[in-house]
């Protein structure tokens, strides 16, 4: 148990890429800041080490944004924690400006996200959990469970507790049942494969991934791809359409009228939700179509279509396969299903208990003003930061990496202006 009075002026809630980013802003903040001066921070971790996404680092997966959307590039091109830096210390960096490529692999990218952790001097307690925070009048005290057990004290809090698997509508984690999540400890903790068939359900780059990965790793098993649409939809990464994941579009995005949000949401929802990379497409429907020519089929794809029913038999799962269109139904008997279904934001009535009700909620979700800070109704310790959960807000970087840099820089000088900076507060009337 670590007990102690000191207050810090932030306390982190999740060490992922962006807590790990505002880590990094703190500690280049504070490099210019005189003795006495420097902003003080403690973060809380419930996984026992650092690790993003590792249940997905499958084998040639590239990232779908630049490196230069670094954890510092953007904020400090000058910054020693920037992508580049990593590949000179690594002794890689003249071995990748000739692979020309603006994608590294997932697998070296979080080979990337783990140097930074274990290099910036943060204070970190892995294996720790936030269960409930509370309002003392002169700062935030949050009770901690797990390794470091105990109380934490703060005067601002900044919220970075990440996404969670998202299942379909009746369906229940299993042994063969898992989120795309879990790919790969869920594949290998499987029984042994008696029916030699996989289902996939989901339209988005990770539902084709695993596509891929199924069919390419299990030589002698079916893979069942089930999705709503017709088929996989290309993700448009076109340079006008990135420009929604600029800093300056939060800008606009934050500044417009929540009619003129949902439109931009809806312009450009391609680049981001359940659309996959054209040359996976292709390579996907080329493995099809040569199934088709030899007559040996495996990889099947079952578009305009849903999971109507999910049932683990203790040796398998059977799968009802709907065409929606005709009503027609087969069955899949099948050793796993692997749902690639998506996420859902933290629910911050989890975390912040009663402190929830002095939060503003507007029809789309909780009231957040631009420099991240949530809105309330009464005046608080300090202010409550969101590092995601404001994609109504802040637009489509939200949730994704493409900000993450700026998005710390951005909190930092927040709570630095005033140390004891209070929460923005509603006007009544």
């Amino acid at each position: 148990m670590r007990e102690s009075d000191h207050i810090v002026d932030i306390a982190g809630i999740g060490f992922g890429p962006s807590n790990l980013a505002l880590a990094i802003a703190l500690s280049e903040f504070n490099e210019n800041r005189s003795a006495g001066t420097a902003l003080t921070a403690r973060f809380v971790e419930r996984k026992e080490q650092f690790g993003w996404h590792p249940g997905m680092l499958l084998p040639g997966a590239t990232m779908q944004i630049s490196f230069l959307k670094d954890l510092a590039t953007q904020r400090n091109v000058h910054s020693r924690f920037t992508f580049l830096s990593y590949l000179a210390e690594r002794g890689r960096l003249n071995d990748f400006i000739n692979y020309q490529t603006f994608f590294p692999t997932r697998v070296e990218f979080h080979d990337y996200l783990e140097w930074a952790a274990s290099t910036v001097d943060a204070d970190v307690s892995y294996g720790t959990d936030a269960e409930t925070i509370t309002d003392t009048g002169d700062c935030f005290e949050i009770q901690l469970s797990g390794r470091d057990a105990g109380v934490l004290r703060a005067r601002n809090i900044v919220v970075a507790g990440g996404l969670s698997a998202q299942l379909p509508s009746g369906v229940t984690a299993g042994a063969r049942v898992f989120h795309n999540h879990h790919l790969l400890p869920g594949l290998a903790a499987l029984p042994d494969l008696t029916h030699q068939r996989f289902v996939v359900l989901g339209a988005g780059q990770s539902a084709a991934e695993v596509v891929q990965y199924l069919h390419t790793t299990y030589p002698g098993a079916a893979v069942h791809a089930v999705f709503a649409k017709y088929g996989f939809s290309p993700s448009d990464d076109s340079p006008y359409a990135n420009r929604i994941f600029d800093p300056a579009a939060v800008d606009d995005f934050h500044s417009a009228t929540p009619e003129f949000r949902r439109r931009l949401m809806n312009y450009h929802r391609g680049t981001n939700y359940s659309a996959v990379d054209l040359p996976l497409i292709e390579e996907l429907y080329a493995r099809e179509y040569a199934e088709r020519v030899s007559g040996a089929r495996r990889l099947f794809m079952h578009g305009a279509s849903r999971a109507a029913q999910v049932a683990d038999t203790g040796d398998g799962v059977t799968v009802t396969v709907e065409h929606e269109p005709t009503g027609l139904t087969e069955e899949l008997r099948c050793d796993a299903v692997v749902c690639a279904t998506g996420f859902r934001p933290m629910d911050l009535r989890d975390l912040l208990g009663d402190l929830a009700e002095t939060v503003v909620a507007d029809v789309e979700g909780p009231r957040v003003a631009r420099d991240y800070r949530l809105v309330t109704t009464k005046p608080l310790p300090g202010g409550i930061f969101l590092q995601g959960g404001t994609e109504h807000t802040h637009g489509l970087s939200s949730s994704l990496l493409s900000n993450v840099a700026v998005r710390s820089g951005e909190i930092v000088r927040s709570v630095a202006r005033d140390p004891a900076v209070r929460p923005v507060v509603a006007r009544q009337g």
